[in-house]
């Protein structure tokens, strides 16, 4: 194992086991609760097959080729190490003092869609999927969606590390649009603000012809047997609540593969039509290239859901609403009321300190003891 690789697995694996958060209230009752049964889609995952017409694959394929270059996953939604860990199942080790840099993966992301909003038209059918919306509107059981967003990854061979992951979980008045992923994370882990979550669901589906790159998955919980929806991977999905369920994309490629010397957190991958490779450059100098048959594309889609009429304007007349000020004033009750030594921070979406803390108080691990070594 390589330097690089074995310093993003002691931060990605390395792991603190938290058996009980506290369920609060504004009054700041609480009541004892297991993080695992908190952290559990509200029904199991559903494997489709066929999901996009070959035609929609390649217009979206076609779009992303064109359009690029695309900067990394944590690109987009992290600024420090920290950030990065509270969406996931570690801390950061005593002592190592680590950047994006140091733990940086050659995955890379766009969006092809917010705010219910679809940024190319010619992908129209595919962000506003009639399909899509009885899909998620069944696994959920309620008579209500619209399309929120829809992004795709996009990665060759590379080290990916092992750890496992939650999307970013909306609450009423806290989302993707206007908060940080590791915040939306974190109260979600917590328990806390569970009467504000947001119903989500989503459709991801996979194009990859390549050894490993699977799909896992703890749907029982994060202290459960994990799943794995196996290849062949190519137009194969799942319905799903992803904010609720940990889970990761395995490596991809063969481990001999997977080295991307010079790969930074700023890095850029992009389609060189000259020759039909893919191209991850950092600072404009061309670091590794890839075959189209290595690459593995994900699009992921999402709707938000309603029960009825009355809910659907709670969320659209922002009559029930959470603010910033209001959930880390909670996050900080709740952890002097379980003993933390925490200092009340001036800004809390941008101290070191009080991230720490939190992914300290609010952490639970994904059970690894089905772990093979070829798995790395």
């Amino acid at each position: 194992m390589t330097k690089e690789a074995g310093t993003k697995e002691a931060v990605t694996n390395e792991t603190v086991t938290g058996d009980a958060v506290t369920e609060g209230t504004a009054t700041g009752e609480t009541t004892t609760r297991d993080m695992a049964e908190v952290l559990r889609p509200v029904a199991p995952p559903r494997v489709i097959d066929g999901v996009y017409t070959d035609d929609q694959h390649a217009r979206i394929r076609s779009m992303i080729e064109r359009e690029g270059p695309w900067p990394t996953i944590t690109a987009h939604h992290f600024d420090t190490v920290e950030e990065l860990v509270a969406t996931s199942t570690g801390v950061v080790p005593e002592g190592l003092d680590l950047t994006l840099d140091d733990i940086a993966t050659a995955h890379f992301r766009g969006y092809l869609a917010k705010g219910s909003t679809c940024f190319h038209p010619e992908l129209d059918d595919c962000f506003y999927n009639h399909r899509f919306l009885d899909l998620v509107r069944d696994y959920w059981g309620v008579a209500l969606a619209r399309p929120t967003h829809m992004l795709f990854n996009l990665c060759g061979p590379h080290h990916s590390g092992l750890n496992a992951h939650l999307d970013a979980v909306q609450f009423r008045g806290i989302r993707l649009e206007n908060s940080p992923v590791w915040l939306q994370n974190v109260m979600g882990k917590s328990g806390l603000f569970e009467e504000h979550m947001v119903k989500m669901g989503q459709v991801i589906t996979w194009w990859y012809l390549g050894e490993n790159g699977t799909f896992t998955y703890w749907p029982d919980g994060p202290h459960a047997e994990p799943a794995v929806l196996r290849h062949p991977l190519w137009n194969k999905g799942v319905v799903v609540q992803n904010e609720m369920m940990f889970h990761r994309g395995d490596p991809v490629g063969r481990p001999e593969e997977r080295e991307v010397p010079g790969l930074k957190h700023r890095s850029l991958i992009a389609h060189d039509p000259d020759d039909d490779t893919w191209v991850i450059t950092t600072d404009g100098e061309v670091i590794r290239r890839y075959r189209p048959e290595e690459m593995r594309l994900l699009v992921h889609w999402s709707a938000e859901l309603f029960d009825d009429v009355d809910e659907a304007a709670r969320v659209f007349e922002h009559t029930d609403d959470l603010t910033t000020d209001v959930v880390c004033e909670r996050l900080l009750a709740d952890m002097r009321a379980r003993g933390v030594d925490v200092a009340e921070p001036t800004d809390p979406l941008h101290d070191v300190d009080f991230v720490r803390a939190l992914i300290a108080t609010y952490t639970v691990a994904p059970t690894t003891d089905w772990l093979a070594p070829s798995a790395a």
